[in-house]
Parts: C-alpha cells; structure tokens; sequence
C-alpha cells in the first residue's frame, strides 16, 4: 500500500474544522468544543491515534443516534470525598471537564477523592483527562474500559478492553504522566498500522484461530494480547472492575452486548460506559514540607541513567514543535474532515 501523502494544518484550523464537523453532525457547542479539543491535544502532543483519526467514530456514533451530543452532565455527591457525573449519553469529555471542576476543591480538602462518572462514551487518550489536575499541583488516576478485544493471559477469545489507565504525579516541570493500554498495543496504534500497511510488532496480537501473527488486520479480526503477559490481563481485570462493576457501569463483553442489541459495534464510535478519575494532593500525605524537593530529587536521578527516557518527555517535545508548526495529517483524513465540517479543501501539502 502506497501510505497516503500528508499535509500540514495549524493546530487553530484542525480546531474549527473538528468543532463545525461534530456541530453538524449533532452536537451542541459545549460537547463540540470539549471534544474537539481533545482531539487536537493529542495531535499536539503527537499521538495520532487519539487525534483526528477519531472524528470518524464520534460522527458515526452520532448519526446512530447512541450518543447524545447536546446530553447536560449531573453531578451528585455520594459521600464527602465521592462524586458521580452521570453524563446522560454524552460524549465524556464534557463530564470530564465537569468532574475535574468538582474533584480538585474535594482532593484539597480530603486529602483524596474519586470521581465515577457514568453514562458516557468515552473515546480519547487518558493524559488529556489528568493532566488538568497534575498542573494545579495534584495526583491524579484515571482507568476506563472499552469493548471484548484482548484475549485473557492463556486464552484465545477476547474478554478483555484495552483498558487504559493512567497516573500523573505533579511537579515543578509540569509533573510525571504516564497513559497506556493493558493490551499491548493500543488498538488506534494498530488500525493506523492496518491503514499504512505496516507490520504489528511481535506479540501485539493473534488471529481469529488463535495464531500469533504480525498482520494488523488479522489481529483487529482476532484478538490483541495483554501487554506482558499474566500481569498486564491483571491489570485489566482490575479495570473492569474498577471502571465496570464498582460504578456500575458496562464491563467490555457487557457493553459489546449492549452495542450488539443497539447494533452498531466498532467502527460506530465508542460504547457507552464508566470512567473512574481518583485526585490525591500531595501536601496532605505527611510530608507537605518535603515532598517536592524529594520527588524532584528522585527524578533528577531517573534522569541521570544512560538511555533513560520518562514517559511524557516525547510528548512534551512534541506539543512545543507542533504548536510551531502544525500537525501533519494523512491527506484523505483531512479532506474527509474538511467534508464533515462543510468546508472547502486546502492545498497546502507537505
């Protein structure tokens, strides 16, 4: 396959034109911008399997009429460091941002609290869900889940999400932020590998009959494994769990049941399901004289090891570069957007 040419738009137009595309396909102003904006952040942060790659599955999820795109979140207090956003529908970076408001004053004066927020269909990288609060000076974790498409350590069907989760710890360079799957791969990373015609790396996945392979379209057809084997199907169980059974919301298999009975499964947009967003501040751990200048401390000698690279440090350079010069995005995805949004095409190609 002949990988499609590119073409560079400032981070300000990939903005508007993912906002007008999600307004005519049915979201009110609010839901458009939060949405959108999550789109554009991974893009400036370099991560293209959360960017505009996704505008397709929010426009199908959409038009199907799954998702309520003018939704007005809830909140609810449960108990004095728990909250419940019930999103009603919606697409879940408008809860986010509302569970954000309402968790960072409870995490300063608890000490911790956790956000359940319900009912939303979540479809976006996790770093752009924490690190809000990681810049206001908190710790932040957050866990989602998604539909059956990892197969459990030592199983063949898919059971499992991606389920992602991440951690943010502030600090004086903007913090320590990391966002992964429990699969091995992210499934965007893999559909964008199907899309250029490029080999998965070993061990992201197997076929419909249970055969390790490289091929990424066999794999989106079979099932993807839990990144290090035993540990990582761990890790997402305790996301089902956590994202699924505690909240009450769908685990994977059952929100595939659900997509199933509204028929509409992947490639409509995200399910419907939880996310679980838990905020800790620092100062109210015992150590709020200290805790800075040890952490800082710590990752000066993380740091110091040869070869050593956190994780966040690429994005961090990335979202200064693109900022400056625009993202590059694969031509046809672009002019696909560009019809989305009822806008004339542009030339200017990379």
């Amino acid at each position: 396959m002949t990988p499609d040419t590119s073409i560079i738009v400032p981070l300000a137009m990939l903005s508007d034109v993912a906002t007008a595309a999600l307004r005519r396909a049915g979201c009110d102003a609010a839901h458009a911008r939060a949405t959108a904006g999550v789109m554009v952040r991974a893009e400036q942060d370099g991560c293209s399997s959360h960017g505009l790659f996704r505008l397709p599955g929010y426009l199908a999820a959409l038009r199907s009429g799954k998702v309520a795109g003018d939704a007005t979140p809830v909140v609810a207090p449960l108990a004095p460091g728990l909250i419940r956003i019930d999103g009603q529908r919606g697409f879940a970076p408008l809860a986010m941002g509302l569970a954000r408001e309402n968790l960072a004053p409870l995490a300063r004066s608890q000490g911790i609290a956790a956000a359940a927020i319900v009912n939303v269909h979540h479809f976006s990288a996790l770093w752009v869900d924490i690190e809000p609060l990681v810049a206001e000076g908190l710790g932040a974790f957050c866990f989602t889940s998604y539909l059956p498409v990892v197969a459990p350590a030592g199983a063949k069907t898919p059971l499992f999400g991606t389920n992602p989760m991440a951690f943010g710890f502030p600090g004086a360079d903007g913090g320590f932020m990391f966002d992964q799957a429990s699969a091995s791969m992210a499934r965007g990373e893999l559909q964008i590998l199907s899309r250029e015609g490029k080999l998965a790396p070993d061990g992201a996945g197997v076929d419909r009959d249970g055969n390790p392979t490289n091929d990424p379209a066999a794999i989106l057809a079979g099932a993807q494994s839990p990144f290090g084997g035993h540990k990582g199907s761990s890790i997402a169980l305790m996301i089902e769990l956590l994202a699924g059974v505690l909240i009450g919301q769908p685990t994977s298999s059952e929100a595939f049941r659900e997509e199933t009975a509204f028929g509409a499964l992947e490639g409509a947009g995200p399910p419907r399901g939880g996310v679980l967003l838990i905020a800790f501040d620092p100062q109210q751990f015992g150590d709020a004289p200290g805790w800075r200048a040890h952490a800082a401390s710590f990752f000066s000698e993380l740091r110091a090891l040869p070869g050593m690279r956190l994780p966040g440090d690429r994005r961090r350079r990335e979202r200064d570069r693109i900022a400056r010069e625009g993202v590059a995005l694969p031509a046809a995805l672009w002019r696909d957007a560009l019809e989305a949004a009822g806008h004339n095409p542009v030339t200017n190609r990379e």
